[in-house]
């Protein structure tokens, strides 16, 4: 997800809309109309967003489509916050697993965490967003924000900027790190290695929290947004108070405001993997992760329980956004898309990336989507780009008619 007031470096595009790239990749009988849908969002950015789009249904991928002169489909991109639905994902499986419990106090698990305050938060309201502890006085080096360790350190004694349970703030740059010391407490292994042994190797997926060096010749630069002469002149009016909680949690109210185009394409960040925004991956990869976690993927069962599933997916939180001012809806460390995209299930669950990417699955349909991009667009409310909507509604608008 992103909110109004990240902070995302450009220059205004000069001349023609049309970039004209090719829509390149399959699809299979019957969802030719998201491939149209696809190339028509394309043709409408007056710049490339270098994009891909993949859609498993039962497990068979059914849409894998790229474009951009810099993309094709084995293109590893940085995904930012989806990396936050992996994470979490990890978190999900050792609930299942009866190795964590949702409604036991974090610092009967993390100790040194129960101060100021915070010793009667929840893993529940941890995973909700709910800690009161979006960041840190005085902020963060990019090279902390790399570093899970470093950010669970500081936040343990961090003094909260709300009663913790007691309101929603979207914990952008720190949730994994949070979630990942809990876990880290109770199993002696990070996410990221959880991640790796439990999801990512058994499936063969091409995302990764901790890019190995190896792979860095397939990752392409994040490419920062490009505005509009109208969008620059909204993004000038903009007004950015330090000492507001909306800076502490977008890590703007230290010495150096972290800048998210130059934070992807730091080599530390890719390499260490940070839970909230690290993870490098495809848009393949990315649908993997959903479609593994919903049903049977080449010979597995899915990762996930039903009733897992609806706990995570269930909203915990309706209402304002403490730090961003907007209206939201969360679950347990997922996005809640229902709201958002109407033809999605209730079960429904997933993450949006800072570029407007989105990665989610719909148990109901059995449909796994991931829209991957490198060039950020315009910042919204919320991370998605606004051309998911015609992309899922094409997907669905196929899906009903096979």
């Amino acid at each position: 997800m992103a909110y109004q007031g990240d902070t995302v470096q450009g220059d205004t595009a000069q001349g023609d809309t049309a970039h004209g790239d090719a829509v390149q990749g399959t699809v299979a009988a019957g969802f030719e109309g998201v491939r149209d849908e696809f190339a028509a969002v394309l043709g409408e950015m007056h710049e490339s967003p270098e994009a891909q789009l993949v859609v498993r249904v039962g497990g068979r991928q059914v849409v894998d489509l790229w474009a951009g002169g810099g993309t094709d489909a084995d293109t590893l991109m940085s995904v930012f916050s989806i990396t936050k639905g992996a994470a979490h994902l990890v978190a999900a499986l050792l609930v299942q697993d009866g190795v964590l419990d949702l409604d036991r106090e974090v610092a009967s698990y993390w100790p040194e965490f129960g101060v100021h305050g915070k010793d009667r938060l929840t893993l529940r309201e941890l995973l909700a967003h709910r800690s009161g502890v979006p960041g840190a006085d005085g902020g963060f080096t990019d090279e902390e924000l790399a570093d899970d360790r470093v950010i669970a350190a500081r936040l343990a004694g961090q003094r909260p900027f709300w009663e913790p349970g007691s309101a929603y703030g979207y914990h952008a740059f720190v949730i994994g790190a949070l979630t990942g010391e809990v876990i880290r407490r109770v199993t002696g292994r990070s996410i990221q290695q959880i991640f790796e042994e439990r999801i990512r190797a058994p499936y063969g997926l091409d995302f990764y929290l901790g890019l190995p060096e190896e792979l860095e010749a397939r990752r392409a630069q994040t490419l920062p947004l490009r505005p509009t002469p109208e969008q620059a002149e909204r993004l000038a009016a903009r007004k950015d108070d330090p000492t507001s909680i909306l800076a502490v949690a977008g890590n703007r109210n230290g010495a150096t405001p972290t800048e998210l185009v130059a934070f992807a394409n730091n080599r530390t960040v890719r390499a260490l993997g940070p839970t909230s925004t690290g993870g490098v991956g495809t848009a393949r990869g990315v649908a993997g992760l959903y479609a593994a976690a919903i049903g049977e993927v080449a010979g597995r069962a899915a990762l996930l329980k039903p009733e897992t599933i609806a706990e995570f997916a269930r909203p915990q939180f309706r209402g304002t956004d403490v730090i961003t001012g907007n209206e939201d809806v969360f679950g347990l460390g997922f996005e809640e898309l229902t709201a958002r995209f109407r033809p999605l299930g209730p079960d429904a669950f997933g993450h949006s990336g800072a570029t407007g990417s989105l990665g989610f699955a719909d148990p109901g349909s059995d449909l796994a989507y991931a829209y991957t991009r490198r060039r950020f667009g315009f910042p919204s409310r919320y991370g998605a780009g606004p051309e998911n909507h015609r992309l899922i509604a094409a997907v669905y608008d196929a899906l009903r008619a096979s």
